[in-house]
């Protein structure tokens, strides 16, 4: 396969995380609006060339208050940082299949270098003959590097939010 233009689609994708929430659970939450560039052949991923762009305001974790809380200027600050980006700038097969992916985030105006495991998943044609290929992303962050450091000291210790944030997305897309 060579070098080729794809379109994610939105309808079979998402970007999902999950943070520990008092030292006791987790919570998750995802992002529905997003975008991406990918020129790539999802077969060898190591030249591609790979940026996401997400509106930081379509955070949902069922909580309509929590999610308010997000969009604030305690965490994402969505009034004067509407995007949350990733850019790719190197990308190492690991195995068939198997990549690490390093590139470019920025939070809240703050770029940091991030690295994700990305797992090809194939490719197929769907019903209609459109050409579609999968991928699976796995990585962490730190919010804090981010500037979203709000949080609370809980009575029995620790805090009510953690700082490592688990990041996945299930990304299908179409040849453009």
């Amino acid at each position: 396969m060579t070098k080729t233009k794809w379109a994610v689609d939105t309808a079979h994708s998402s970007i999902d995380f999950a943070i520990r929430h008092m030292m006791v659970s987790k919570v998750k939450g995802t992002f529905h609006d997003f975008e991406a560039t990918i020129d790539a052949n999802p077969e060898d991923l190591t030249d591609a060339t790979i940026e996401f762009t997400v509106a930081v305001n379509s955070v949902d974790t069922r909580n309509n208050d929590r999610d308010n809380h997000l969009r604030s200027a305690d965490f994402f600050d969505v009034e004067h940082h509407p995007k949350m980006t990733f850019k790719a700038t190197k990308i190492e097969k690991k195995s068939p299949g198997e990549y690490v992916i390093t590139g470019d985030m920025t939070i809240r105006g703050t770029t940091q270098p991030e690295t994700f495991t990305v797992t090809y998943e194939g490719s197929g044609k769907d019903p209609w003959g459109n050409e579609k290929v999968g991928f699976e992303v796995h990585g962490a962050i730190s919010r804090s590097e981010y500037g979203l450091r709000w949080n609370q000291a809980l009575e029995t210790g620790g805090v009510l939010v953690a700082d490592q944030v688990q990041i996945t997305l299930d990304i299908q897309a179409a040849k453009a």
